[in-house]
């Protein structure tokens, strides 16, 4: 007669080690980092208008490298 605590359902999963519960942390850190990266680009390049070039360098004006110094 079989034993009445045999299991007849599906076998129980192992519990994960530390290694690989520190594995899995890690993974979601790195996860979350490139997640958090990657929605700030999207939502800077929706935000930025995009300009015509010509457009933008004559915006500037006399914005540039040396526009601390007055023109002589």
């Amino acid at each position: 007669m079989p034993s009445s605590f045999a299991t007849r359902g599906p076998a129980l999963a192992r519990t994960p080690s530390y290694r690989q519960q520190v594995q899995r942390r890690r993974l979601l850190v790195v996860c979350a980092i490139a997640g958090l990266a990657l929605a700030s680009g999207l939502i800077g390049s929706l935000i930025r208008p995009a300009a015509d070039p010509a457009a933008q360098v004559a915006s500037q004006g006399d914005r540039g490298p040396f526009s601390y110094f007055p023109a002589q």
